[in-house]
């Protein structure tokens, strides 16, 4: 079914929106995906807040220019889904996990921080460890160093102890 001139605008100004908010954005093809394996793949990008929409390659080319996606207008050609995400590394993750478990679906590429990405640019991408991840791992090293001195320090204490123990 084809949409009106005023259909395509609004989808233009939805996905031009989705555009301005979102980091990342990841193209794959979908040729041959069941509509059950499609509808998984929606419910895990809605879980991981990535905006996931088919397009017309028209629309998508016209609703990124100007922005930081404007890169990858040329390889937007053949079946595509497009999955955009405010986080940095969701998109590519949701995606490229899914490939993993369904062959049918083909990463073509994507873009992030206005640099056109490969293929294994978005595998890159998807194994960077989430925001939340990388905020625990930089505690723990933060904290490292205070807990050894704790423990140092609790070791001394006890040695001091025994030693006062010892000597009354």
């Amino acid at each position: 079914m084809s949409l009106n001139r005023s259909e395509k605008q609004a989808v233009v100004e939805e996905v031009a929106a989705l555009a301005a908010k979102a980091q990342t954005l990841v193209m794959a093809e979908y040729r041959g995906i069941t509509v059950a394996d499609m509808t998984k793949l929606r419910v895990a990008a809605r879980g991981a807040g990535v905006d996931l929409s088919v397009l017309k390659n028209t629309l998508a080319r016209r609703a990124v220019q100007g922005t930081t996606f404007e890169s990858v207008g040329d390889q937007m050609t053949g079946p595509l889904i497009y999955g955009f995400s405010v986080d940095a590394v969701a998109a590519a993750k949701v995606v490229a996990d899914f490939a993993k478990t369904n062959d049918k679906l083909v990463i073509r590429g994507g873009s992030f921080a206005g640099k056109a990405l490969d293929v294994n640019g978005v595998k890159q991408l998807a194994n960077i460890p989430s925001k939340e991840v990388l905020l625990a791992q930089l505690c723990g090293l933060l904290m490292s160093p205070i807990s050894r001195t704790a423990v140092v320090l609790g070791a001394l204490a006890k040695k001091k102890e025994e030693g006062a123990a010892a000597a009354a």
